[in-house]
């Protein structure tokens, strides 16, 4: 998934507006301005579309992360340079709050099974033996999870 997917979809799962939006990449350490937010929204084939990047992802997720949880006490994370779909899915349950069994509903809430061994290897360093890698269909069963959860009718 790309980033500006990511954004997109998490955006439409809480419902948030542009300005909330800008909020949080601001709390998470990235400052932009409005209009940026929108091309960073806008659909790929759109003249104001522009990537977001991974560090700006990072910083969004950041600042969700403030908005679910609250900021901690101290220096704020500086947002990551590299992403990966694993940091993803681990910012996800920070800012949820979430459990191993809360994310495995969610992942059936978006039509996926998945087992409490094969999450768990998700979250291991990258260096451990049974380290696995995120694939984009997990993140984006996730998203959509979290949209039939979250979204108000």
């Amino acid at each position: 998934m790309t980033t500006n997917d990511i954004l997109r979809r998490t955006r439409y799962a809480f419902d948030f507006k542009n300005q909330e939006m800008l909020d949080m990449f601001t709390s998470g350490g990235i400052k932009l301005k409005l209009f940026d937010v929108k091309a960073i929204l806008f659909r790929d084939d759109d003249d104001e579309f522009r990537e977001a990047t991974q560090r700006e992802l990072a910083g969004f997720l950041n600042g969700f992360i403030n908005l679910k949880r609250g900021k901690r006490e101290g220096p704020q994370p500086e947002p990551e340079e590299i992403l990966t779909n694993n940091i993803v899915l681990r910012k996800f349950k920070i800012a949820m709050n979430w459990k191993d069994d809360d994310i495995l509903e969610t992942l059936m809430l978006g039509d996926m099974r998945f087992g409490k061994h094969e999450l768990s290897a998700l979250f291991r360093r990258p260096t451990h033996a049974h380290y696995r890698l995120c694939k984009d269909q997990l993140i984006r069963k996730l998203l959509i999870g979290m949209h039939v959860r979250h979204r108000t009718k």
